[in-house]
C-alpha cells in the first residue's frame, strides 16, 4: 500500500511542476509552427484581410499575412491587395497592368521582384472593392495619400474594422504643429469606434521576404487581450518573422518614423567616410533624441520600447541598409564634389540652396528607389519646424544638422557637430 501510495504521490508532484512549463509552451506561440488562434471574445464573423499599398513593404509583409489567414481558422482566406494600378515592363519587353502581373505570376515583379507571393493574395486596382466588408486593414503606404484615400476606405469597410499602420511618419496638426499619431489620424477619419495599431521594427522588406529571420513589435489596445493576440497571430511567422506585443502605439510609432531621420545622419557619415566609430556614436545619440521627443510630445511612453524591435533593433538596421541611409549617402557625396568645384564666389542664397537641395533628393529618390518614397527627408522638415516653434532645436543637436545638411546647404562635414548630448532640461528628461 505505501508503495502504491508514494507512487501516486509522485506522479501528483510530476504533474504539478510540469503543468505551468506546458502552460508556458502552448502560450508562447514562437514555439509552435501552426498558431492556434484564442476563441474566447472574438467577433462573431469571421475577420477578413485587406492590405491597402502594394509597394516593396507592402508586398514582403504580404508574404506573411498570406501565409498566415490561409492557416488561421478565424481568418477568411482570401487577402485582398489594393494596387495603385500602372503598366509594367516585362521581361520580354511586353507591357501589362501590375495588378494582372501578380494575380497571374504572384509576383511584384516592379517592386519585389523574384518573390512569389501566396496564390490567396489578390491584387485590387478598386480600392472600394478591395477594402469591401474587410475586418481588419494594414496599411502601409506613403502617408502623404491617406486623405483621398480614407473616406472610400470607411464606406466599404465591415463596421467592426480595426486597422493596423506599417506606415513610418507623423502627421501635424495645422492649428497647433504639435505632432498627430499616423494611426490617430487613421482612427478619426475611419470613425469614432475605429482602433487602428502600429507594427514596426528592424524589418528591411527585402529580407523579410526572403525568410530571413527578424523581429517585429505590434503596439495596440484593441480593448480586448484576445483580439490583440489574434491580430498578432496574423503577422507572426516564426522561426523567421517572430512579433512580440506591447501596448505603447505612441512609442513604437514615434520610433518607425524618427529613425528614418537619424539614418539620413548614417547616410551623411558613410559619403563622408568617418567611419564605424563615428557611426556607433551617432546612432547612440539618435537614439536618445527619438526618446527625449517621445516623451517631450506624447503622454505615457516607455522607455522600455525603446528596447524592443521597433526602437533599437529598427534605428539599427535602418542606419545601415535602409533607403534613408542609401540615398543620403548619395546626397553626401554629391554635396562633396559640388563644394569642391564651387568658389567662394560662386556662394549662393539660403533659399536657392533650399531649392538646389530639395532638386538633389527629388534625383536621386528617382534614380535610387525605382518609384518608392522617402520618408526621413519629409519628417526632418516636420520635426525641425516643430523643435523650432517649440524652442527646442538646441535640445536636438543631431536633428538639427541633419535638417540643416538635407536643406540648408550646411556643410555635410559638420554632420559631427551634432553628435553630442546636452545636458537635460527639467521637463523633459529620459531615463535611457
Amino acid at each position: 500500500f505505501n508503495t502504491i501510495f508514494l507512487f501516486y504521490l509522485s506522479l501528483l508532484l510530476l504533474s504539478s511542476l510540469l503543468s505551468p512549463v506546458a502552460g508556458d509552451i502552448m502560450d508562447n506561440n514562437s514555439l509552435s509552427p501552426t498558431p492556434s488562434v484564442p476563441q474566447v471574445g472574438l467577433p462573431a464573423v469571421r475577420d477578413k484581410v485587406c492590405i491597402i499599398g502594394s509597394g516593396n513593404w507592402g508586398s514582403a509583409i504580404a508574404t506573411k499575412v498570406g501565409v498566415n489567414c490561409e492557416q488561421l481558422d478565424h481568418f477568411d482566406s482570401k487577402v485582398n491587395m489594393w494596387v495603385y494600378e500602372e503598366m509594367v515592363t516585362l521581361k520580354d519587353g511586353t507591357s501589362e497592368k501590375l495588378t494582372k502581373v501578380i494575380n497571374e505570376q504572384h509576383e511584384n515583379v516592379k517592386y519585389l521582384p523574384n518573390i512569389k507571393l501566396p496564390d490567396n493574395i489578390v491584387a485590387v486596382a478598386d480600392l472600394e472593392e478591395a477594402c469591401k466588408d474587410a475586418t481588419l486593414l494594414i496599411f502601409v503606404l506613403p502617408h502623404q495619400f491617406l486623405p483621398k484615400l480614407l473616406p472610400v476606405i470607411r464606406k466599404s469597410a465591415h463596421p467592426s474594422c480595426r486597422g493596423v499602420s506599417l506606415i513610418k511618419g507623423l502627421d501635424f496638426c495645422t492649428d497647433t504643429g504639435k505632432p498627430i499619431l499616423i494611426s490617430k489620424s487613421i482612427s478619426e477619419a475611419m470613425g469614432s469606434n475605429f482602433q487602428c495599431g502600429v507594427l514596426m521594427g528592424a524589418n528591411v522588406a527585402n529580407e523579410v521576404a526572403a525568410g530571413k529571420m527578424c523581429e517585429s513589435t505590434l503596439a495596440s489596445n484593441f480593448g480586448d487581450s484576445q483580439l490583440d493576440e489574434v491580430t498578432r497571430l496574423v503577422f507572426d511567422a516564426p522561426p523567421s518573422f517572430r512579433v512580440q506585443h506591447i501596448h505603447d502605439v505612441a512609442g513604437a510609432e514615434v520610433c518607425g518614423a524618427l529613425k528614418n531621420v537619424i539614418a539620413l545622419g548614417a547616410g551623411f557619415v558613410d559619403g563622408v567616410g568617418l567611419g564605424s566609430n563615428t557611426k556607433a556614436a551617432l546612432l547612440r545619440v539618435g537614439l536618445k533624441e527619438m526618446a527625449k521627443f517621445c516623451h517631450m510630445f506624447f503622454a505615457g511612453v516607455k522607455d522600455s520600447t525603446f528596447t524592443e524591435s521597433c526602437g533599437m533593433a529598427d534605428l539599427i538596421t535602418t542606419c545601415y541598409s535602409g533607403r534613408n541611409r542609401k540615398c543620403a549617402e548619395a546626397f553626401a557625396k554629391e554635396q562633396l564634389l559640388s563644394s569642391q568645384s564651387t568658389t567662394k564666389q560662386d556662394r549662393i542664397s539660403s533659399g536657392a540652396q533650399q531649392v538646389l537641395c530639395e532638386a538633389s533628393w527629388e534625383a536621386i529618390e528617382k534614380n535610387i528607389l525605382n518609384g518608392q518614397k522617402l520618408q526621413g527627408t519629409l519628417t526632418a522638415k516636420e520635426a525641425y519646424a516643430l523643435l523650432q516653434s517649440q524652442g527646442a532645436l538646441d535640445e536636438f543637436p543631431l536633428i538639427s544638422v541633419i535638417y540643416e545638411i538635407a536643406f540648408r546647404g550646411k556643410p555635410v562635414t559638420s554632420i559631427e557637430e551634432g553628435i553630442r548630448v546636452n545636458a537635460p532640461s527639467n521637463s523633459h528628461n529620459s531615463r535611457l
